[in-house]
């Protein structure tokens, strides 16, 4: 089309694609800020100027993946991949869409392509070992985690991910000591804390679950996940008060937290307060069963 030419939309040729290169770059900043309906408008109408931008593409389709519109995301990945057959970053998030619909092999296929590109890529290499994990083959999962863990020993993520498929593999002491790892690097990790107390109270070691989860707390107090182990906690250590306090500031902060309320039925049935308990267990079933 030459410059004088007109498209569909009315813009000459080099305006519509100065607008199309203006919107995805609008859309990035969106994406970053998790406004992902308006990067999704953004692109659309950037992917009807220039359809050939394979980075359009790839960049709706991560916007429709967090957002869980698999189908969607996996057009748009598809789409992305005809026009850019080796970017990794394509590969890697179609694999996670895979992953998310249950397709464990097909996502495991997208994996090892992008690694064969970007052997290097920790996010990858981390679906990778979620897949895996999710086939049960744990001891391959770990092979994927140690591999992370080379590339940097110094970040604590990528200690506290691996002592989260310990403690999946209920490896409590390895995944204490990883947990301990990411704390050295960064003493303030919340999530590290909180799952290290976690892992202590499955260990009995209610004392220091205790200390752990009592420091996320004051880092992080609206971190529902610690009030909710804080409350188990303190439930073996025979305060039912404070337990009851914890489980209700958890399911204040996430209504859909469904092991609270099983936890917080289990306590108010010990009380005999059984009408209470009853809701809690009635609760808990519909959330994870959809029980009307």
């Amino acid at each position: 089309m030459s410059e004088g030419i007109k498209d569909e939309h009315g813009l000459p040729e080099a305006a519509a694609q100065s607008r199309a290169s203006v919107l995805r770059s609008r859309a990035e900043s969106y994406i970053a800020l998790s406004r992902h309906d308006a990067a999704i408008a953004d692109l659309t109408e950037s992917i009807a100027l220039a359809p050939g931008s394979a980075r359009a593409w790839r960049m709706r389709g991560e916007s429709h993946r967090l957002t869980e519109r698999y189908e969607a995301a996996l057009t748009d990945f598809d789409e992305s991949l005809k026009l850019e057959p080796d970017s990794a970053y394509a590969l890697g998030s179609r694999g996670q869409v895979y992953a998310a619909l249950g397709r464990t092999e097909d996502a495991l296929a997208d994996f090892d392509h992008a690694l064969t590109l970007s052997p290097d890529s920790p996010w990858i290499l981390e679906a990778k070992a979620d897949a895996l994990a999710d086939l049960d083959r744990m001891d391959e999962a770990l092979e994927e985690h140690a591999k992370i863990i080379a590339l940097d020993e110094g970040v604590p993520y990528s200690w506290a991910a691996r002592g989260d498929l310990y403690q999946r593999m209920h490896l409590y002491a390895e995944a204490i000591a990883d947990y301990t790892r990411a704390l050295e690097a960064d003493p303030a990790y919340v999530r590290a804390l909180s799952r290290r107390g976690e892992a202590l109270r499955m260990i009995d070691r209610y004392e220091e679950a205790l200390t752990d989860l009592d420091r996320a707390i004051e880092l992080d107090p609206e971190n529902d996940r610690a009030y909710g182990s804080r409350g188990a906690v303190h439930s073996e250590l025979g305060d039912d008060e404070a337990a009851l306090r914890d489980l209700d500031r958890a399911i204040e902060l996430d209504p859909g937290y469904v092991w609270a309320y099983r936890v917080r039925g289990e306590i108010l049935q010990e009380l005999e307060r059984h009408e209470e308990a009853v809701a809690d267990f009635t609760r808990a079933l519909h959330l994870e069963f959809g029980d009307a």
